[in-house]
């Protein structure tokens, strides 16, 4: 996408559009609605839905990225038809994408996407979801057949909990929300991600754990940024989900810096973290 200040576009499409900016100004009326888009933010543009765009400014080219795409579940239901979301958002991690996006507007074929394509397209598309995501409509679920249905819930569950695992609470709200009753939905959420939802929100919350624990935070401050006062409580909960001490995980982080994969890991593997625990 790279627009003088004579483009102007006018136009519905039948697929989605999502569209970043990434140098320049672009003024667009999606439905009723105006934006302006400038670099760092990004805009779906719904299929069906009338927009209108031009570059304000005569002075400087308006370049981005505009991918269609098409996003159904089980090959038929739309998903984004199925959430809730922000329709324009400023990319939170914009210094990271911002060379794929320009990497993906020089190399992506005009006539068809290659696998690699896919690929990145789906990194940037999910960095959009994370940002404008805000809830499921769970009147949605219901309209799918029994089978269709149970799996958009526990899909929808789980994806609430991985967005927010620090979020109190949230694995007995998303058991609420779903049209189901909550033994129920529990049993099936269990057998078919490993865990019951407050456990899988447990398992979340140690991933990130991982990762603090890694950027050099020490135990004790590990343990609070993930919502527990007791250290000594998060450090059983750590080895009881992760396999591995917070303490233990911090040594086998070193010896993988320093280049020593640890004793059992020689091939590279890494061996954490373990399946959510039941």
């Amino acid at each position: 996408m790279r627009h003088s200040h004579s483009w102007m576009i006018d136009k519905s499409n039948s697929v989605h559009d999502l569209v970043i900016c990434l140098s320049g100004t672009g003024k667009y009326r999606l439905g009723e609605v105006p934006v302006t888009l400038t670099p760092g933010m990004a805009m779906l543009i719904p299929a069906g839905t009338r927009f209108v765009g031009h570059n304000p400014d005569p002075d400087q080219i308006y370049t981005g990225l505009a991918q269609h795409f098409r996003l159904d579940l089980f090959g038929q239901h739309d998903l984004f038809a199925r959430m809730s979301y922000r329709p324009v958002v400023t990319l939170s991690r914009w210094p990271m994408l911002a060379p794929l996006v320009r990497h993906y507007r020089a190399t992506a074929p005009s006539s068809s996407t290659t696998l690699v394509m896919h690929h990145a397209f789906m990194v940037i598309l999910n960095a959009f979801i994370e940002d404008a995501f805000l809830s499921w409509n769970t009147a949605q679920a219901e309209a799918l057949d029994n089978s269709e249905g149970l799996s958009m819930a526990i899909t929808m569950a789980a994806t609430q909990i991985a967005s927010n695992p620090l979020e109190p609470g949230l694995a007995d709200r998303v058991v609420a929300d779903a049209p189901y009753s909550d033994v129920y939905f529990r049993r099936e959420f269990r057998r078919r991600l490993g865990a019951t939802p407050a456990k899988y929100q447990e398992f979340r919350r140690m991933e990130i754990a991982m990762q603090l624990l890694e950027a050099g935070y020490g135990i004790t401050e590990t343990a609070r940024r993930v919502g527990f006062a007791d250290s000594y409580y998060f450090s059983r909960l750590f080895k009881r989900h992760i396999g591995i001490s917070p303490r233990g995980w911090q040594d086998q982080v070193r010896l993988r810096r320093d280049g020593r994969w640890p004793r059992g890991q020689e091939d590279g593997e890494v061996i954490y973290p373990r399946r959510p625990q039941p």
